[in-house]
């Protein structure tokens, strides 16, 4: 099967730029890129990237579809299962900006798998494998965030393959699947031009956002493979192990793809969303071992800044935040503290200071995040790694993907399908799809202008 080409990744963008300027008070998938088609309604499908578990089923990762659209028959079930071959340590999953084609990484073996979701929505095949992602990268491992630019799949690291520490970088690649270049993360010996406002540049990184707006992408910092392969007990037991975890978020010039300032953001700085009202010139990012929710923002001068503005729970009891949710309209943050299993919904209508208004307890754990188009369905996975997964738990409660109904006050369950306990194994990233994505009306394509990055 052909996939698409550079010039097919400009498809998007007008749709793109159009449905945020236009400031809909709608809950938009706010953490995909920019450069992608939006469809505000009903999703039909949840792609769900999920870790194969030796004893449990055929013990591969594997891509699982749902059907999440309440008016379908086999609403709230399984409806297709595409397992790859071994296991990887499936993690995250993004897709191009056409949103034909989902890639999906392995954080262990830095394999990457390229599903076909446009010609049979609902039983998504295996287009291509890309098995070589070290070696054209010249070094990154861990393919985490996979973030659509026009024509071009950007591709965060977590390690390397010298020391497999914290130290790495991002990876572009066409849609088709074809390398085109590195850029490693800015270190206190090659800064790269970027500014520290801080004390650290220490190289790290997860995950990145664009705003094109602003001609800026953020990326932020977690640790290496040394690290999250290994046993969490062990880990947390290990005093110089938990010295090994990023500090630092980067602010970059989106158009040169070039580092402008490094801020000190101490806790492991995990998912990155941010704001797209016409005037809201900010990010946030959450702390895994700090338990902050932070901002990141251009204050009155046009410069960029890092503050932490509230806390996640008591960090004393390791509330451990892991993934977010923006609204649509900016004015509410869901998030994820895995080991107390809690969603906890913030208030940001003043960013500089996010209250908590509402808290349900999900799951034994609790990961992923990830809101509908029109903000009345909110569903929640569970799997956060292999090695760092609790074992025992309620059935039903430890592995799953769950979905509610969101009111404007609380969430109501709709159904929840036990991973487990249907042999399929750990789920994790998910990503919403439709019919309607592949209509063929989208409008002609223009790029957004890109501002100067102080």
């Amino acid at each position: 099967m052909r996939l698409p080409s550079v010039r097919t990744g400009f498809m998007a963008i007008t749709l793109a730029v159009s449905i945020f300027g236009a400031g809909l008070g709608r809950a938009d998938e706010t953490c995909m890129s920019p450069y992608m088609a939006k469809i505000v309604g009903q999703e039909d499908f949840m792609y769900v990237w999920t870790l194969g578990v030796a004893g449990v089923g055929d013990e591969q990762d594997k891509l699982v579809t749902i059907d999440v659209n309440s008016r379908s028959k086999t609403y709230g079930k399984v409806i297709n299962s595409l397992s790859v071959g071994g296991r990887n340590e499936a993690h995250h999953s993004g897709y191009t900006d056409d949103r034909q084609f989902l890639w999906a990484g392995g954080l262990d073996t830095s394999t990457i798998f390229i599903f076909d979701v446009h010609t049979d929505p609902a039983k998504p095949t295996l287009a291509k494998t890309i098995d070589n992602f070290v070696a054209d990268t010249k070094g990154v491992v861990g393919p985490h965030t996979f973030y659509a630019l026009p024509g071009r799949m950007l591709i965060t690291g977590l390690s390397n393959n010298q020391d497999h520490g914290g130290r790495t970088g991002m990876a572009e690649y066409t849609n088709g699947g074809e390398y085109i270049t590195t850029h490693w993360m800015p270190t206190d010996d090659n800064l790269q031009g970027a500014t520290k406002s801080g004390k650290l540049a220490d190289g790290y990184g997860y995950d990145i956002r664009a705003q094109p707006r602003l001609n800026v992408m953020v990326s932020s910092s977690f640790t290496g493979w040394n690290n999250y392969m290994m046993n969490l007990g062990k880990m947390m037991g290990d005093a110089e192990a938990m010295k090994r975890f990023g500090n630092t978020v980067v602010v970059w010039d989106l158009h040169t793809r070039q580092p402008k300032k490094i801020f000190d953001v101490p806790g492991a700085p995990l998912e990155v969303r941010c704001a797209w009202g016409a005037n809201h010139d900010y990010c946030f990012t959450t702390t895994a071992l700090t338990s902050k929710i932070w901002l990141i923002y251009r204050d009155q001068a046009g410069v960029w800044q890092a503050q932490a503005v509230a806390d996640i729970g008591d960090a004393k009891k390791i509330p451990l935040p892991v993934d977010i949710s923006i609204s649509a309209d900016d004015t509410r943050l869901w998030v994820d503290t895995w080991n107390d299993g809690l969603a906890r919904l913030f208030d940001i209508s003043n960013p500089h200071a996010p209250k908590q208004i509402y808290s349900k307890k999900i799951g034994e754990q609790l990961n992923m995040v990830s809101q509908s188009w029109d903000g009345k369905r909110v569903y929640f996975t569970s799997s956060l790694l292999a090695n760092w997964d609790k074992t025992t738990g309620p059935e039903g409660d430890l592995q799953y993907l769950k979905g509610y109904q969101w009111n404007g006050n609380k969430l109501t369950p709709s159904f929840s399908v036990n991973f487990v306990g249907q042999k399929l194994g750990r789920p994790h990233q998910m990503t919403a799809g439709a019919y309607a994505l592949y209509a063929k009306n989208a409008p002609a394509p223009t790029a957004p202008a890109l501002a100067t990055v102080k």
